[in-house]
C-alpha cells in the first residue's frame, strides 16, 4: 500500500465564509488559518499547497478577549533610524479591523512560500457584505 500525496494540479479549491460577529479574533484566525492551510482536508501534504480560499465578514465585530484592547500593540519598523511605530489594539479594532485580523491569521501561517500563497487567497471584509457571491461559497461555524 502506498501514501498518497497530492499534487498542486489536481487540488480543487473551494470557497467558505466565516463570519466574526462576536467571536474571540484568535479563534476566527485560527480557523481560517487552518482552512487556508488545507490542514483540514484528508488528503492534507506538507509540501504542498492544498489550501481553500476564506472569505471573513464581520471583523468588525470581532472581540478580543481580557485587556488585550489596551495593553495588546501592534509594532512595524519604518527603516530608518528611530522608526520604530506602534498601535494600540484598540485604534487599531476602530480604524482597520481587517488589518487586525489579517496580522493574526498571517501570524499563524507557515513563513515560507506556501503561507506567502495562502495569504493571497485570504479576504477580510469589515461589514457583513462581500463581493464573492458568484463563487458560491460554504458557511462554516467555527
Amino acid at each position: 500500500m502506498s501514501t498518497f500525496m497530492a499534487k498542486k494540479e489536481t487540488v480543487e479549491r473551494g470557497w467558505y465564509v466565516i463570519d466574526a460577529a462576536g467571536k474571540p479574533l484568535g479563534k476566527t484566525a485560527a480557523l481560517a488559518a487552518t482552512i487556508l492551510n488545507g490542514k483540514h482536508r484528508p488528503e492534507y501534504t506538507p509540501h504542498v499547497d492544498c489550501g481553500e480560499f476564506v472569505i471573513i465578514i464581520n471583523a468588525s465585530k470581532a472581540v478580543l478577549t481580557g485587556k488585550k484592547l489596551t495593553q495588546k500593540y501592534y509594532y512595524h519598523h519604518s527603516g530608518y533610524i528611530g522608526g520604530l511605530k506602534k498601535v494600540q489594539y484598540s485604534t487599531l479594532m476602530a480604524t482597520k479591523p481587517e488589518k487586525a485580523m489579517e496580522l493574526a491569521v498571517g501570524g499563524m501561517l507557515p513563513h515560507n512560500s506556501i503561507g506567502d500563497k495562502s495569504k493571497t487567497r485570504l479576504h477580510v471584509y469589515a461589514g457583513a457584505e462581500h463581493p464573492h457571491a458568484a463563487q458560491s461559497p460554504k458557511t462554516i461555524e467555527g
